[in-house]
């Protein structure tokens, strides 16, 4: 399994650390990116690895596809479109999609790539940032068959260094909704935190340091609250994509019955920030939004 033929699809932010991993752990690999320069590149700095002009091509020779996409319309156009993978590709091949979608829509996915090529859809996003990416170190919440995923965890150790089986299609993607369940209202509460510090009078930039080994101590406070008071020159993470993933939070705790008044509120502060103009904004910059009481009663 070491040795399978891989393919991976989009090379942005994520997924650009994630492919140069598994080309420098000699994976045989193809890569595609709607920009072709990213596979190009990619080409050009690891001998092993074949930039292809279609995910069909791609999935042409490729036993195992990867996918880190921006969100559910990209991941059906790229698995199922007119040249997507479903083209071209082997019988009983497996695809990983390490995108975040809502679970309900990876397991129409699951079903329609089965139908399609006979393989199976392991549900498996990622947590850790570009940061983690790079290092090998994210964190992978999987749905799917049991099996397959620990055939699989080799080739993921690439840039991985949990993966964890939450249950069957779609079981990964709603480990990932509360993850970013977490993340998110733990971001609001740092921005809410740097306010109060601002307009105390203290020096928010002492902050992470005076709370370094408490209980209030976090990687997210360490990260994020710096740049909140200094914003960063590039994103990390955009204000847009956290607005998307909270879209599915309440989509499924809509479906499942579950009570979500603080996401639904950080939601709305989302909402309004996209709407200020700050949808590509680091997340960080929530920081700036400004939520009347009206906003949140």
């Amino acid at each position: 399994m070491t040795r399978a033929l891989l393919g991976f699809c989009g090379l942005g932010k994520m997924g650009a650390p994630m492919a140069q991993r598994l080309a420098n752990a000699g994976h045989p690999l193809r890569v595609w990116n709607r920009s072709g320069d990213k596979a190009e590149a990619l080409q050009a700095s690891a001998g092993n690895c074949i930039a292809c002009d279609s995910p069909a091509n791609l999935a042409a020779g490729a036993e195992i596809v990867m996918l880190c996409l921006a969100d559910a319309a990209a991941v059906e156009t790229v698995a199922f479109g007119a040249d997507g993978l479903t083209r071209l590709a082997r019988p009983g091949t497996t695809l990983v999609d390490h995108s975040t979608l809502a679970p309900s829509q990876t397991r129409l996915f699951a079903q329609r790539w089965h139908e399609r090529t006979g393989g199976r859809w392991i549900d498996a996003p990622v947590s850790g940032g570009t940061a983690g990416a790079a290092a090998g170190t994210l964190a992978i919440m999987a749905g799917g068959d049991a099996a397959l995923i620990d055939t699989l965890t080799p080739v993921l150790r690439a840039y991985a260094a949990r993966v964890t089986r939450m249950g069957d299609s779609g079981a990964g993607q709603s480990t990932k909704l509360a993850n970013q369940t977490i993340v998110m209202t733990t971001i609001a509460a740092l921005a809410e935190a740097t306010r109060l510090a601002r307009h105390a009078g203290i020096d928010a930039t002492r902050i992470p340091a005076a709370l370094e080994g408490g209980w209030a101590d976090s990687v997210l406070l360490q990260t994020l609250m710096p740049r909140m008071i200094a914003p960063p020159a590039h994103a990390s993470g955009t204000i847009r994509t956290m607005l998307k993933d909270l879209d599915a939070v309440e989509s499924l705790a809509r479906e499942s019955g579950a009570a979500m008044p603080v996401a639904s509120l950080v939601r709305r502060w989302l909402s309004e920030a996209v709407a200020q103009g700050l949808g590509d904004a680091d997340i960080s910059q929530i920081v700036t939004v400004e939520m009347h009481m009206a906003d949140v009663e």
